[in-house]
């Protein structure tokens, strides 16, 4: 604690960190309580036309720090005080001691952010946000060592804790037991190092429902993991065995394969957490825009084939799939207003899918793991006019959506040829791009890329593409100019960009507190199986089942009540009539079943009576109380929502009728299921229930 205090009124270690006031005081009589409360300015890392739209140089934040010496707890909480009207910042830290061994410290954070408006800037401050928030998690630890040495060299090793005073020690020991001391647990040093905190390493060796070592689920087979997987230490090991398992008991029946998790786990440094929360959205994404199917089902339209400057070119030294781009001989522009940002946002993760592909081969042909390709970037011919608006927002959005869900494929990038306009291209894009990649780009100017250091070191020589001066005919478009007569107007790219994204069996729905969504599904005939699959992307809910003999009264379409209340995310339905009673106007058929966020469900339900049957999902609070096998997401990429109090669900039902129906719960076998083309074999259950089957 007298490291962190070291920190004020200024840290050098942080530069944004500029100055901070005391705006209050408070110190209890016995010195237990000390409560701080300070106004600090800050120099964010925005860029300057930013800044210069909001009319700020700097942003102030207020940070309270409640200090409890009797307890041995520190809570610190922040706001931000600076366009508190348009954005909402806030974070809270708790320092505790750990309750098995008073010599531990465990830490905690977490954060929201809620950005109502900014200027049209939304996105671009999030990123901001994220950006810095990221930057400080990764530096808090250096900084809390650099004081702590501080402390050292000036001969402070040693802090006594504090004593209440003889009055209240004579009380409070007749009503007090010392809490136990459990001997200390030695924690390798290896554990840091692969970006796991203190509390993860606490559960990964004491936790009774992780599996413990020797058992046979704790280990992967060497000779598997040198094959398929590469090197990996042991508690990366263990981080990919424990995200798998937990992915086997909320995901059964689409787990996917080892390769794919780790690219995940290695994009958030091993962190379970966060790497289980961009799968599950990458996951959630990938069924709803039936991305699995995009190779056998979509076929790029012409212009794509013939004005596309990009194709694949055998591969590099390492065996990595090579992707060839001339993005300077590529007209953006002709391409945005010929086809949309839709149809070239398809195209590019059509491109990763067979990249995907192309890794799992070579995998078999060079006898390694390969897992990232090769991207080689031709920028001859590059100039202003790739620089036009619409052209760099389609550029940024295939970034995001690629970075979200194609994490640890790109394995270097080569920019060749950049010419001066580069860097004003470089400047708009490389905040959206991830640090880890950022160090995968090589870039040349002009001719560098034939000296020493250059495209040999990572290209065999006979397969350097001929218009680089090489002796291998690339077979990749070279581009050119879109004819101007297949430009389309703007009503028709949008009509078109609606049309590829609603190519989904999938819907979606918001589920807000007070205002569940339901879904009514008729049935003739008794002994029909009402089948169902759905995602839980944000929240917590509770999913029931009710039947009624009559129906409900149609929803009433008004924007501003609570029925059918449409919105981006999905629209929200309710049927049953607040005047209805449980138990005399319908009834409940299946036990209710709380989904937790991120989780994926599939069920049946055979129906014993005809009638009308009501699918519900229902916002569900989670008791403050509860745990879990696996701790919930609880850093702030889990907290940037609009409202805590919504939920989203992606859902599909279909009715199997009875003549088709012999007994076999596979549930949704007989249509598309949605299953991710990349999940490993699994076994399908063919157990019979009367009743239903719900699966996880």
């Amino acid at each position: 604690l007298q490291a962190y205090e070291r920190r004020f009124p200024t840290c050098p270690l942080i530069p944004m960190f500029v100055a901070s006031d005391t705006v209050n005081e408070y110190k209890s009589e016995d010195e237990a309580i000390h409560v701080i409360e300070r106004r600090c300015k800050l120099d964010i890392d925005a860029p300057r036309l930013l800044k210069k739209i909001a009319g700020v140089d700097y942003v102030y934040f207020v940070q309270k720090n409640s200090l409890n010496r009797q307890e041995r707890t520190l809570h610190i909480e922040a706001y931000n005080e600076t366009f508190s009207n348009r954005v909402i910042i806030n974070e809270h830290c708790c320092y505790t001691v750990h309750p098995d061994n008073e010599d531990w410290t465990c830490f905690e954070q977490s954060a929201s952010l809620d950005i109502k408006s900014f200027f049209g800037f939304e996105s671009t401050v999030e990123k901001i946000a994220m950006k810095q928030y990221t930057s400080n998690i990764k530096k808090g630890k250096e900084i809390i060592e650099y004081y702590l040495k501080q402390l050292e060299e000036e001969g402070i090793t040693f802090v006594p804790r504090w004593t209440p005073p003889v009055a209240c020690k004579l009380e409070s020991s007749t009503s007090h037991a010392r809490r136990p001391v459990s001997p200390a647990i030695n924690i390798p040093d290896s554990a840091t190092k692969e970006g796991l905190n203190s509390k993860e390493i606490l559960n990964t060796s004491s936790s009774p429902l992780e599996p413990t070592a020797g058992t046979p689920d704790d280990k992967l087979d060497a000779d598997y993991i040198k094959r398929y997987l590469g090197d990996l230490t042991p508690m990366q090991e263990s981080c990919l065995i424990r995200l798998r398992q937990w992915l086997q008991e909320t995901h059964k029946g689409k787990i996917p394969k080892d390769e794919h998790i780790l690219r995940f786990l290695r994009a958030r440094d091993f962190n379970i957490d966060k790497a289980r929360e961009i799968l599950c959205q990458s996951l959630t994404w990938r069924k709803q825009h039936q991305v699995d199917y995009i190779l056998d089902t979509w076929n790029p339209p012409q212009v794509l084939q013939d004005y596309y400057a990009g194709g694949w070119h055998h591969h590099d030294k390492d065996g990595r799939p090579l992707y060839v781009l001339r993005l300077g001989q590529m007209d953006t522009k002709g391409l945005v207003r010929a086809l949309g940002e839709e149809a070239l946002l398809r195209y590019v993760l059509s491109i990763n899918e067979e990249g995907l592909r192309r890794c799992e081969e070579n995998t078999k042909v060079f006898g390694r793991p390969i897992s990232s390709w090769t991207c080689l970037v031709d920028l001859e011919g590059l100039n202003m006019r790739h620089l036009w608006r619409p052209g760099v927002k389609a550029l940024l959005r295939i970034i995001e959506v690629v970075e979200a869900n194609y994490p640890e494929t790109l394995g270097r990038l080569l920019i060749l040829r950049a010419p001066r306009v580069f860097p004003v291209l470089w400047t708009l894009v490389s905040p959206f791009i991830d640090d880890n990649t950022r160090k995968k780009f090589l870039i040349y100017a002009g001719n560098d890329y034939q000296g020493p250091g250059g495209l040999l070191d990572y290209i065999d020589k006979e397969i350097i593409p001929d218009f680089l001066g090489g002796e291998c005919m690339c077979e990749v478009p070279e581009g050119g100019l879109v004819p101007k007569s297949l430009y389309r107007t703007a009503e028709e790219l949008e009509n078109e960009d609606i049309k590829l994204w609603t190519e989904t069996i999938y819907q979606s729905a918001s589920v807000f507190k007070g205002a569940p969504h339901e879904v009514l599904i008729q049935i003739v005939d008794a002994s029909s199986v009402i089948t169902w699959d759905f995602d839980v992307c944000k929240g917590d809910i509770v999913f029931n089942i009710f039947h009624s003999k009559r129906a409900p009264q149609p929803p009433k379409k008004d924007s501003l009540g609570a029925h059918s209340i449409t919105s981006p995310g999905g629209n929200n339905v309710q049927l049953i009539d607040k005047v209805w009673q449980l138990g005399r106007d319908y009834s409940m058929v299946e036990s209710p079943l709380i989904c937790k966020e991120g989780e994926s469900v599939q069920g049946s339900h055979v129906t014993r009576w005809p009638g009308f049957y009501i699918l519900q999902w229902k916002f569900h609070s989670m008791p403050a109380c509860a745990t879990t096998n696996l701790p919930r997401v609880d850093d702030v990429l889990a907290s940037l929502q609009v409202s805590s109090h919504k939920c989203k669900v992606m859902y599909y039902t279909e009715v199997i009728g009875s003549e088709d129906f012999r007994g076999s719960m596979t549930s949704l076998e007989s249509s598309h299921s949605g299953f991710s083309q990349l999940s490993a074999a699994t076994t399908s259950s063919s157990q019979s229930h009367s009743s239903s089957m719900i699966s996880r």
